[in-house]
Protein backbone atom coordinates (compact mmCIF):
# COMPACT_ATOMS: atom_id res chain seq x y z
CA UNK A 1 0.00 0.00 0.00
CA UNK A 2 1.79 2.67 -1.08
CA UNK A 3 1.02 6.42 -0.14
CA UNK A 4 1.09 8.90 -2.61
CA UNK A 5 1.77 12.88 -1.93
CA UNK A 6 1.50 15.85 -3.62
CA UNK A 7 1.29 19.73 -2.99
CA UNK A 8 -1.25 22.35 -4.86
CA UNK A 9 -1.03 26.37 -4.24
CA UNK A 10 -3.49 28.83 -4.56
CA UNK A 11 -3.06 33.12 -4.09
CA UNK A 12 -1.37 32.23 -0.30
CA UNK A 13 -3.71 28.78 0.55
CA UNK A 14 -1.18 25.61 0.42
CA UNK A 15 -2.69 21.77 0.71
CA UNK A 16 -0.45 18.75 1.05
CA UNK A 17 -2.13 15.50 0.36
CA UNK A 18 -1.46 12.26 1.15
CA UNK A 19 -3.48 9.84 -1.40
CA UNK A 20 -3.86 5.92 -0.35
CA UNK A 21 -6.17 3.09 -2.09
CA UNK A 22 -9.42 3.53 0.07
CA UNK A 23 -12.84 4.11 -0.05
CA UNK A 24 -13.19 7.67 -1.17
CA UNK A 25 -12.74 9.54 2.30
CA UNK A 26 -11.47 13.04 2.44
CA UNK A 27 -10.24 13.95 5.75
CA UNK A 28 -9.17 18.07 5.56
CA UNK A 29 -7.35 19.20 8.96
CA UNK A 30 -9.02 15.97 10.90
CA UNK A 31 -12.56 17.09 9.36
CA UNK A 32 -15.28 15.41 6.71
CA UNK A 33 -14.89 17.01 3.39
CA UNK A 34 -18.75 18.22 3.63
CA UNK A 35 -17.88 19.83 6.83
CA UNK A 36 -14.72 21.86 5.77
CA UNK A 37 -16.06 22.65 2.57
CA UNK A 38 -19.62 22.95 2.83
CA UNK A 39 -21.29 24.75 -0.17
CA UNK A 40 -21.46 22.28 -3.12
CA UNK A 41 -19.87 24.18 -5.48
CA UNK A 42 -16.34 24.14 -3.16
CA UNK A 43 -17.56 20.07 -2.95
CA UNK A 44 -17.14 19.93 -6.75
CA UNK A 45 -14.02 21.47 -7.28
CA UNK A 46 -12.58 19.40 -5.03
CA UNK A 47 -13.86 16.18 -6.30
CA UNK A 48 -13.34 17.00 -9.88
CA UNK A 49 -10.01 15.83 -10.75
CA UNK A 50 -11.19 12.61 -8.78
CA UNK A 51 -14.37 12.19 -10.86
CA UNK A 52 -12.49 13.25 -14.21
CA UNK A 53 -10.47 10.02 -14.12
CA UNK A 54 -13.30 7.95 -12.65
CA UNK A 55 -11.30 7.36 -9.39
CA UNK A 56 -14.07 9.08 -6.89
CA UNK A 57 -14.19 6.00 -4.44
CA UNK A 58 -10.72 4.62 -5.19
CA UNK A 59 -8.22 6.48 -3.10
CA UNK A 60 -8.38 7.91 0.70
CA UNK A 61 -7.18 11.29 0.60
CA UNK A 62 -5.92 13.47 4.28
CA UNK A 63 -4.98 16.60 3.83
CA UNK A 64 -3.50 19.24 5.70
CA UNK A 65 -4.85 22.68 4.47
CA UNK A 66 -3.51 26.08 5.39
CA UNK A 67 -3.48 29.90 4.64
CA UNK A 68 -5.87 31.94 2.30
CA UNK A 69 -10.02 31.91 1.52
CA UNK A 70 -11.88 28.49 1.15
CA UNK A 71 -11.86 29.05 -2.59
CA UNK A 72 -8.38 29.46 -3.05
CA UNK A 73 -8.38 26.27 -0.41
CA UNK A 74 -10.53 24.53 -2.50
CA UNK A 75 -8.63 24.86 -5.84
CA UNK A 76 -5.40 24.42 -4.26
CA UNK A 77 -6.61 21.25 -3.25
CA UNK A 78 -8.12 20.48 -6.38
CA UNK A 79 -4.11 20.97 -7.91
CA UNK A 80 -2.27 18.59 -5.18
CA UNK A 81 -5.57 16.09 -6.06
CA UNK A 82 -4.44 16.67 -9.90
CA UNK A 83 -0.76 16.50 -9.31
CA UNK A 84 -1.03 12.92 -7.32
CA UNK A 85 -3.09 11.15 -9.97
CA UNK A 86 -0.59 12.06 -12.48
CA UNK A 87 2.36 10.45 -10.17
CA UNK A 88 -0.09 7.54 -9.95
CA UNK A 89 -0.68 7.44 -14.03
CA UNK A 90 0.69 9.53 -16.34
CA UNK A 91 -2.31 9.05 -18.14
CA UNK A 92 -4.64 10.75 -16.33
CA UNK A 93 -2.52 13.92 -17.13
CA UNK A 94 -4.39 13.49 -20.66
CA UNK A 95 -7.76 14.18 -19.21
CA UNK A 96 -6.70 16.57 -16.67
CA UNK A 97 -4.80 18.79 -18.83
CA UNK A 98 -7.71 20.18 -21.47
CA UNK A 99 -9.48 20.92 -18.43
CA UNK A 100 -7.29 23.18 -16.81
CA UNK A 101 -6.50 21.29 -13.34
CA UNK A 102 -2.79 20.68 -13.74
CA UNK A 103 -1.91 24.83 -14.34
CA UNK A 104 -1.01 26.53 -11.06
CA UNK A 105 -3.02 29.53 -10.90
CA UNK A 106 0.17 32.35 -10.34
CA UNK A 107 -2.18 35.27 -9.97
CA UNK A 108 -1.41 36.88 -6.24
CA UNK A 109 -2.20 39.53 -4.29
CA UNK A 110 0.05 42.63 -5.20
CA UNK A 111 1.70 44.60 -2.08
CA UNK A 112 0.36 47.53 -0.72
CA UNK A 113 3.01 50.36 -1.99
CA UNK A 114 4.68 52.43 0.86
CA UNK A 115 2.61 56.12 0.78
CA UNK A 116 -0.38 54.89 -0.68
CA UNK A 117 -3.70 53.69 0.83
CA UNK A 118 -3.33 50.16 -1.12
CA UNK A 119 -1.10 48.48 -4.41
CA UNK A 120 -2.22 51.34 -7.17
CA UNK A 121 -5.00 53.25 -5.25
CA UNK A 122 -4.03 56.70 -4.97
CA UNK A 123 -5.24 59.66 -2.35
CA UNK A 124 -7.83 62.13 -3.96
CA UNK A 125 -6.18 65.16 -5.67
CA UNK A 126 -6.84 68.30 -4.49
CA UNK A 127 -6.06 71.08 -7.04
CA UNK A 128 -6.61 74.05 -4.45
Amino acid sequence: MEIINALGRRKTAVARIYMKPGNGNIIINQRLLESYFQTASLQYIVKQPLSLTGLLEKYDIKVNLNGGGFKGQAEALSLAISRALCKIDPEHRLVLKPKGLMRRDPRMVERKKPGRPKARKRFQFSKR
